[in-house]
């Protein structure tokens, strides 16, 4: 059986920046590279990458050599063990929002060189980062920190719900470096540079499921918790929702599931199988959402069929009569006049 190779796709400037914090700390970072199997020649390439699986290794080694777990981003050390303390303490809220909300008020206390927020407006919800003072002494130091802060509370926040949290966009207050098109696998969305502060925004719906783990459950990632910051969890336990929503606030855009997955940020391929692995269809979502609307329309106005079948999302008027013939034995001309009350 062939397995395909790992995708080297961290920059090569994230690496730079932890032989930085081991400068900062006066060490030498040549174990911690052979450890992650990077030659030291390979680091000196702008332009270069690795796989999660060394990035992994070399921030372990680093972490646990400088007794920092932050890599010399911020004005004091955070020794190991730090965010396992946070994760304890957000462990036992009962939505992701409290969760979210108790990881980002303890860090301000271990950490005050920035703030962590999370802000709703209507739909969306987000977790900004506000900046007190110089992160690191190098700009890729500053980089590395806002990316890794929003993806480590990111991974947490999917970890606790057992659910992929689709982010609508991720932003940061700098311009885009060399290496932007990592961004694209670094963060899910579109990602926005020179904004006036690093953030991630995600459907605020997100903030109301309860959370699935447990202590026992988290000593056992607390083991391996790295990993958190490049999983890929396939369940979206929301997705039958926002495609429902979807469907119903954009019709005229989501005919076809390649439109409809552009939408969500995924490809055609993905929405069909995470569907199925939520028991559900794409064309049987369509089919609830349209009869519904189309049901409403015929008995709550007196739209001509035409306009009725467009507003439920057909392309045309006769492909419309044929689904509702389908799904109730009548026209639509025929469902409107039985319904209609004798005079």
């Amino acid at each position: 059986m062939l397995h395909s190779a790992p995708i080297a796709a961290t920059p090569m400037a994230f690496v730079q920046a932890i032989v930085a914090a081991y400068a900062r700390y006066g060490k030498d970072p040549r174990d911690a590279l052979a450890w992650a199997q990077i030659a030291p020649e390979h680091m000196q390439q702008a332009e270069g990458r690795i796989t999660a699986w060394q990035m992994e290794r070399i921030s372990d080694a680093a972490m646990r050599e400088l007794d920092d777990e932050a890599l010399g981003w911020f004005s004091r050390r955070l020794p190991w063990g730090s965010y396992g303390m946070l994760a304890r303490a957000s462990i036992s809220a009962p939505t992701l929002a409290l969760a979210i909300q108790r990881w980002c008020r303890h860090h301000r206390l271990i950490a005050d060189d920035i703030t962590l927020t999370l802000q709703t407006s209507g739909s969306t919800a987000s977790i900004q980062i506000a900046e007190h003072g110089p992160l690191g002494s190098t700009g890729a130091l500053r980089e590395f920190c806002l990316v890794s802060v929003l993806r480590n509370i990111h991974g947490l926040a999917c970890w606790l719900v057992d659910s992929r949290i689709p982010l609508l966009h991720a932003q940061f207050p700098f311009s885009a470096p060399a290496h932007a098109e990592a961004y694209q696998v670094l963060f899910s969305g579109p990602t926005r540079f020179q904004q006036a502060q690093a953030a991630i925004t995600f459907d605020a719906q997100y903030l109301l499921l309860p959370l699935r783990r447990d202590e026992r459950a988290l000593q056992q990632m607390l083991q391996h918790a790295l990993p958190l910051t490049v999983l890929q969890y396939r369940r979206d336990r929301l997705l039958v929702q926002r495609v429902r929503q979807l469907l119903i606030a954009q019709p005229q855009d989501t005919h076809g599931a390649e439109a409809l997955a552009a939408l969500l940020h995924i490809s055609p391929r993905t929405l069909h199988r995470q569907l199925k692995e939520e028991g559900a269809t794409l064309q049987a979502l369509k089919n609830e959402v349209r009869q519904n609307r189309a049901t409403e329309l015929l008995l709550r106005s007196q739209r001509p069929i035409k306009q009725v079948a467009e507003a439920a999302g057909f392309q045309n008027e006769k492909s419309f009569m044929r689904a509702f013939k389908g799904w109730t034995g009548q026209s639509p001309a025929e469902f409107r006049r039985s319904a209609m009350p004798l005079v």
